[in-house]
């Protein structure tokens, strides 16, 4: 193989790369999808933590943040782990 044919071999495959880089860049669109999509992965288990814990709360005697708290932050740590593999993907 000459050095031409070299050279045009190289330059064919770097314009079908850019041809493909182009075509599967992420739009606006999708982009704002998957940011919506962190966001619920981690504030779900939160809140879904926060109203559980509250209704546990509310079923003992007295004044108590016992079950909140706690479930709480089981959300926030469920949450991280969500993103977490979320992103990994």
């Amino acid at each position: 193989m000459s050095r031409q044919q070299k050279l045009k071999k190289k330059i064919e495959d770097q314009v079908v790369r850019m041809k493909k880089a182009e075509r599967d860049r992420a739009t606006l669109l999708s982009q704002t999808v998957y940011i919506g999509t962190l966001g619920l992965v981690m504030v779900l288990p939160v809140v879904a933590g926060a109203y559980l814990g509250r209704w546990l709360d509310g079923m003992s005697e007295g004044y108590s943040m016992r079950w909140t708290l706690s479930l709480l932050l089981l959300g926030v740590v469920i949450g991280i782990f969500n993103v977490y593999y979320l992103i990994k993907d």
